[in-house]
């Protein structure tokens, strides 16, 4: 059976400082995102169990669980590789253009999206994705690791609301932390997932053209 596992960091826990610090980022990485990916490769192993033993008594908790931690997982991981040390600044070329097409500037668009982050109630991510039936960027609130994502939404830049990504280092100032992350972002990463989105076509008879 497949499995998933943890990826490894292009980087060391002390390449983002002062912007996250190393022991955030050992935290978040080695002890959060890992219980992920354990707790996905649990609910798979149990799914099977069942299976086999044609028990389908529990399926419903099971499969919540495992897309609560898969889609844990695959957020992380986006986040991580949407991260480098000495990054930030702004896109170029097609993403730039997508970016003052779709919000109107480059400006408005981390408006938006820091506002997005600052406003989610309780534990989730704010994340600009790729809607590929209207084939535009938008920016929309996850609550926890799943809600408010509607299917086929691409993400290519998602930043982390949970308490765990921030509490240690910032407090309650998780503004700040999000201020900070623009320091960060890899606009290489996030501009080949936008390419690369792009190629999708989930277009319907009935849907946006």
């Amino acid at each position: 059976m497949a499995i998933y596992t943890l990826p490894e960091l292009s980087y060391d826990y002390s390449a983002l400082e002062p912007h996250v610090s190393a022991r955030v980022l050992e935290l978040h990485h080695d002890k959060h995102h890992s219980a992920y990916v354990r707790n996905a490769n649990e609910a798979l192993e149990q799914l099977e169990e069942a299976r086999a033993m044609e028990d389908f008594t529990r399926v419903a908790s099971l499969e919540r669980a495992l897309a609560f931690n898969v889609s844990g997982h695959i957020l992380h991981s986006i986040f991580w590789r949407n991260l480098a040390p000495k990054a930030g600044g702004r896109p170029q070329g097609e993403l730039l253009a997508a970016f003052e097409n779709d919000f109107g500037s480059f400006d408005l668009f981390q408006q938006q999206m820091n506002e997005v982050a600052a406003s989610i109630m309780g534990s989730g991510w704010a994340a600009l994705v790729y809607e590929p039936l209207s084939r535009r960027l938008l920016v929309t609130q996850i609550h926890d690791h799943q809600s408010e994502l509607s299917p086929g939404n691409v993400p290519l830049l998602v930043m982390d609301a949970w308490e765990h990504a921030y509490y240690l280092q910032y407090e309650n100032r998780k503004s700040d932390f999000f201020a900070a992350l623009w320091n960060l972002w890899n606009w290489e990463d996030v501009a080949a997932r936008f390419l690369s989105a792009r190629k999708l076509d989930l277009r319907l008879s009935a849907g946006a053209r």
